[in-house]
């Protein structure tokens, strides 16, 4: 049973990773608090208050891979969020990736954003929190030098969707929206947004853990955007509680995603319009 190391278990990705990968695996989480977790016996929580003390912990345990999930996310900082950007996406994992050597690490997976290229343009930050993301990944270039024996994965992740999101995301509020019988306001009836269902990502997971995959950055996306409007048309025909948008404008609204390698074998088979759709109804 492979044993394994996940950080930012709290958050929509980390949760949903550690609710299915504590089925078959050994995972130790991260937490700055004690709190109640699953009764799942494969599941054990390493407790920190401070970095020295993670660093100490970390150097006794023994884990065949890392899933780093763990970050911080604002769209539009302030002064007052540049700490805990630096702590949660440069500091905390550079901790961990001081200690792969210690922990006879043979696999670490990072998760990344499209963000970090804007638009398809190269190193076209979209925000501050996108920069710090790609500053961690040169910090894994650097320690990929000097772990020859480490297999590196750098997962650039368009939008994500899934049953335990609680993100206020378009998708998610529409699906709120509907629940209640109201209505939600969208920017563009030519808004296309790419997105990829949690158990895409999962897969994407479980594929690297049990396969050999060469050490890169890989892009998990989806095949087609989402034309928000034609889809939602196109199934309130079958729906007999409608989904009520408000469309604000006719400008068209899509985005580029800078082409980085596709993950070997792996296919978002639970991503389609058809999904998405679901999702929002159901």
């Amino acid at each position: 049973m492979l044993k394994l190391l996940l950080t930012g278990s709290t958050g929509f990705i980390g949760s949903s990773i550690l609710s299915e990968i504590s089925k078959n695996c050994i995972v130790l989480i991260t937490s700055r608090k004690k709190k109640k977790i699953s009764k799942n016996k494969n599941i054990t929580e390493i407790n920190f208050r401070n970095y020295d003390e993670l660093n100490l912990k970390l150097k006794k345990i023994r884990v065949d891979a890392i899933i780093h999930c763990a970050t911080h996310y604002v769209r539009n900082h302030t002064y007052a969020d540049i700490k805990k950007l630096a702590e949660s996406n440069i500091l905390f994992g550079n901790v961990i990736l001081e200690n792969i050597k210690q922990m006879k690490v043979k696999k670490v997976i990072n998760f990344s954003t499209v963000w970090e290229n804007h638009n398809g343009k190269k190193n076209n930050f979209l925000n501050l929190y996108a920069a710090y993301k790609k500053s961690f990944s040169i910090l894994i270039k650097y320690y990929e030098k000097k772990n020859p024996k480490v297999n590196f994965y750098n997962l650039m992740i368009s939008d994500t969707f899934g049953k335990l999101d609680k993100r206020k995301k378009i998708i998610n509020v529409i699906r709120q929206n509907y629940r209640d019988n109201k209505i939600t306001n969208i920017i563009s009836k030519n808004l296309y947004l790419n997105l990829i269902n949690i158990i895409d990502i999962i897969s994407a997971i479980k594929l690297i853990l049990k396969r050999k995959i060469r050490s890169g950055t890989y892009l998990l996306k989806n095949k087609n955007n989402f034309h928000i409007h034609d889809a939602i048309r196109k199934f309130n025909k079958k729906l007999k509680k409608k989904i009520k948008i408000r469309w604000l404008s006719k400008k068209n609204i899509r985005y580029r995603i800078y082409d980085f390698k596709k993950l070997k074998y792996w296919e978002p088979k639970h991503s389609n319009i058809q999904n998405i759709i679901e999702f929002i109804t159901v």
